[in-house]
């Protein structure tokens, strides 16, 4: 059997077992090392364990389950975060197309319960090959690192000095 080898991993196996949620812990934690940027309301940060380059996920500051829980104020501030962040990902990474979703409940495919979160994933024409499918690996070609100065970079040059 050949094996990958992905150090970085685990943090995702000793983590599975606390209860805290990471969307809270990133917002009262200010050095958040995957935070990209933070708005009135919400919060957009990079997955750590990633469906693809780039895969980014926005949040409510505050603990809600259902979109039917946000006010308006809410509401507008989290589709202005998507789309900076959309704008963010194509300026760096170039994507042709993105996925972006939200899976409310543990049915639908959430893997976070109980903490309202948009997933952004960058695609490109033939990201997917055989690896996935044959080998149950996803090769990310970027480190986290890396991406996260290259984001918080963008938006400090684009967005901090426009909302003056």
């Amino acid at each position: 059997m050949n094996k990958l080898w992905a150090p970085w991993r685990i943090r995702y196996i000793t983590q599975t077992h606390k209860k805290r949620c990471i969307f809270c812990t990133a917002r009262t934690h200010t050095h958040n090392h995957s935070v990209v940027f933070r708005t009135p309301y919400n919060l957009v940060m990079l997955n750590t364990f990633p469906y693809n380059n780039g895969h980014c996920m926005v949040c409510p500051k505050r603990h809600l389950k259902r979109i039917a829980q946000l006010t308006q104020k809410e509401i507008l501030d989290l589709f202005s975060a998507i789309a900076t962040t959309q704008r963010l990902l194509k300026e760096i990474l170039k994507p042709e197309g993105f996925n972006i979703g939200i899976n409310e409940g543990k049915c639908a495919g959430a893997g976070i319960l109980g903490h309202l979160h948009v997933h952004i994933v960058p695609r490109w024409t033939g990201d997917t090959n055989f690896m996935p499918s044959i080998f149950g690996t996803k090769v990310i070609s970027q480190s986290l690192n890396q991406l996260h100065t290259q984001l918080t970079d963008a938006y400090a040059k684009t967005y901090k000095r426009t909302r003056k």
